[in-house]
């Protein structure tokens, strides 16, 4: 790696150049590369330059070419993709940064930056009585109708329960657990995207504490969950871990980046007033919070009932309070931003509360 690229420019991209630099730091990266600069491209990331791959191929010889080695650095979905890509301008020395080779990666660099401790990194014991059971963990899955069929065959595990969002929208079924059964929210998935499936389980699940086995509760998406083994599961029975995150991404200049990107910003400064007129502490700091870079996507998430339904209580009177300051307002709209600022909002919660709950990450699998 002595004179190493990375293809990719978003926060997958930015958090292995993090990485690399710091547990790496004998390895020069000497840009990023990407099909086109612009859009949603930055043109320089961790003050490294975002070059365009025609023209930069055209710079080499080709023993220039055989020299560089290209780290693939973008979702899993699209790798293959990009390998016939750079191929095709002669670039055949690359190498896919899969889901589980990033889940290794952030683990090392996590664990020397100490923010954000890694699950894996907890000690267990294998022979230990009070080892996992199969029955502690509940992850919900939330699933659509219009989901695309996945590439990849794959077993879920027994606690792993898939629910349709959106039920409420269709008469088409994918789930035997449905988001429009009981006390939900799920006509209002245009919106909320997979956080129906966790009102659901909130009011339905939480708040009656009907499985009393049941120790963790979570919510997963039908192409992102957690990656567990074995040990893992016994990391987090042993070690009372409150909640498991995915590593946070990184973003540039700070999290700000993410809400520029996909909200506008009288959706922004109601989700602030929202928050101001509920939870004024957590509007204070939520100022500090969006000059840092790192932020929990996805809304995956797995905790204690107890934690989970604290969370949930504070979040969705938030989102609810944010719908009716909006204009236009959540019900007269069908563009998905009450899931993107639930993100922002996870973050804001969990780094909030990091000194009071015991809180690890670990990787998740993107499935294509």
């Amino acid at each position: 790696m002595n004179n190493l690229v990375i293809f990719g420019a978003q926060g997958y991209a930015l958090g292995t150049c993090k990485a690399i630099k710091t547990v790496y730091p004998d390895k020069h990266i000497s840009c990023f590369l990407v099909s086109k600069v612009g859009g949603l491209n930055a043109e320089v990331l961790d003050g490294i330059s975002v070059r365009e791959l025609e023209p930069f191929s055209k710079s080499l010889s080709d023993e220039e070419k055989n020299k560089i080695e290209i780290i693939i650095a973008t979702p899993e979905n699209i790798q293959s993709e990009i390998e016939e890509l750079l191929d095709g301008y002669g670039l055949t020395n690359h190498s896919r940064l899969t889901s589980a080779k990033w889940d290794e990666l952030m683990s090392i660099f996590h664990s020397k930056l100490g923010l954000f401790k890694p699950l894996d990194r907890l000690e267990y014991k294998q022979d230990k009585k009070d080892g996992f059971k199969e029955d502690s963990i509940r992850i919900l899955m939330a699933k659509f109708y219009k989901d695309k069929v996945l590439n990849e065959k794959f077993d879920l595990p027994d606690y792993m329960i898939p629910i349709q969002v959106g039920a409420e929208l269709t008469d088409i079924r994918v789930a035997d657990v449905l988001d429009n059964q009981g006390d939900n929210i799920s006509k209002k998935n245009v919106n909320y995207c997979e956080t129906t499936a966790l009102y659901w389980m909130w009011k339905n699940v939480l708040e009656k504490d009907a499985d009393n086995k049941t120790v963790y509760y979570g919510l997963a998406q039908y192409r992102r969950m957690f990656r567990f083994t074995d040990e893992d599961l016994l990391r987090i029975s042993q070690n009372d871990v409150d909640v498991i995150l995915p590593y946070p991404m990184p973003y540039e200049p700070d999290i700000n980046a993410h809400h520029n990107r996909y909200l506008k910003e009288n959706d922004w400064n109601a989700m602030f007033m929202a928050l101001r007129e509920l939870h004024p502490d957590y509007a204070e700091a939520f100022e500090t919070l969006l000059k840092q870079q790192f932020m929990y996507n996805y809304n995956v998430i797995l905790a204690k009932k107890e934690v989970l339904r604290d969370y949930c209580a504070w979040l969705f009177p938030v989102l609810e309070r944010t719908e009716e300051l909006s204009v236009p307002k959540g019900s007269e709209r069908a563009d998905r931003y009450i899931g993107y600022m639930a993100e922002t909002l996870e973050t804001l919660y969990f780094m909030y509360n990091r000194d009071k709950l015991k809180i690890v990450h670990t990787g998740c699998k993107l499935f294509s």
